[in-house]
């Protein structure tokens, strides 16, 4: 074991990227602590209001709920949840403030889209429910904190014990705006993380720590004139190239929000009853978008292409039980029903669609109920 300060950075820079690979990341970057833009962007983010619901954006040091995904985040990333301590805006874009003694900031990224049926398919078709492929296997949250901690510890192992903490989607971190300092790639017009070799289906995480550590190089936009993320929005979310209006984001609407879906909204959503992939799909560089190496992320329960009815037809204690540890789980079963209950709405009409909306028109959940008759009234039924 050597001492931390008596390694060169550089060298140990090269260590972590291996222990990092050898972990499963498929990418290890090192940025500084300085996010001015990304706080300006923020600052204006904010002020225009497009957080929505998502208050613990701008609140400070109090705790939050987690909220829709990355592409919900403010305009250079942000994180989905504030822990309990320090939510402070200011700390989001300031890691030193957030994490007294931060040096540097390790980050990760680790590929997640599964072999499952071509989200395009299920698109196509109405009497399936689509959901966005981050949330078919095992929740990342803990798939990546530990594997996060995991390497901190084997740095400890080799250079003795050292100041840091551990975050994927937690507390008050800028992940994007991090991750694009540190070299892992670029942020995409819809807001995520972009790469040549891996396009953006990865999550991403980081260790503050007060090791020295060489930052990397940014890379440089390779978005060009393209605006096909933009186009494709079916709520028009993309307000701007790099802006997203969360209060008309479909992973905002079905994840986040705790009330009724605008009612204007609600045709545009079609069959996407979690989150919403569509910018993804759009996007020429996730042409080179990679199976993930990660059994934890494999489909569960047949959720790649599962049919709205039969989701529908879920018990609570059927929801708990094949959800438990998905990310899918956090909204919880009355969430869940209110985005289905859309989606059925937006089926093609048929017996076994109207039947299994009728069989939760008296649900005790108003939420429940209204959404369900609205459906029942999009085919003729209500």
């Amino acid at each position: 074991m050597q001492n931390a300060r008596s390694i060169d950075g550089v060298e140990l820079a090269a260590r972590i990227r291996q222990w990092g690979r050898e972990l499963g990341f498929d990418a290890i970057g090192f940025a500084d602590t300085r996010l001015d833009a990304a706080e300006a962007e923020l600052a204006a983010w904010l002020a225009a209001g497009f957080h929505g619901e998502m208050d613990y954006m701008a609140s400070h040091g109090v705790s939050a709920r987690p909220a829709a995904r990355r592409a919900l985040s403010a305009p250079s990333g942000g994180s989905e949840r504030s822990e309990r301590g320090g939510g402070s805006c200011l700390k989001r874009s300031r890691p030193a403030e957030l994490v007294p003694g931060t040096l540097s900031v390790i980050t990760a990224r680790m590929n997640y889209l599964p072999k499952a049926a071509p989200m395009e398919t299920v698109l196509a078709d109405g009497t399936r429910a689509a959901i966005s492929r981050y949330a078919l296997g095992r929740d990342y949250h803990k798939v990546l904190r530990a594997r996060l901690q995991k390497l901190a510890d084997r740095i400890a192992t080799e250079i003795g014990a050292f100041g840091h903490r551990v975050f994927t989607d937690s507390a008050p971190v800028m992940e994007v705006a991090l991750a694009e300092k540190s070299g892992l790639g670029w942020r995409g017009k819809h807001t995520l993380l972009l790469t040549r070799e891996a396009g953006s289906y990865f999550f991403l995480g980081e260790i503050y720590t007060d090791l020295p550590l060489p930052a990397d190089a940014p890379q440089t936009d390779h978005c060009g004139t393209c605006r096909a993320c933009l186009d494709i929005c079916p709520t028009q979310a993309i307000v701007a190239p790099y802006t997203v209006d969360a209060r008309r984001c479909i992973s905002y609407l079905t994840i986040e929000l705790k009330g009724a879906i605008p009612e204007e909204l609600r045709s545009s959503i079609g069959n996407r009853v979690y989150g919403c992939d569509d910018c993804q799909l759009a996007c020429p560089w996730n042409r080179h978008a990679q199976i993930t190496r990660e059994a934890d992320f494999a489909v569960r329960h047949g959720l790649d292409a599962p049919a709205l009815v039969e989701l529908f037809a879920w018990t609570e204690a059927d929801f708990r039980a094949r959800l438990a540890g998905s990310a899918i789980y956090r909204i919880g079963f009355e969430r869940w029903l209110r985005n289905l209950a859309v989606g059925l709405g937006n089926a093609p009409t048929s017996p076994a669609v109207v039947v299994a909306l009728k069989g939760r028109a008296d649900h005790p959940s108003s939420l429940v109920r209204e959404h369900v008759a609205w459906a029942l009234a999009r085919h003729g039924a209500g």
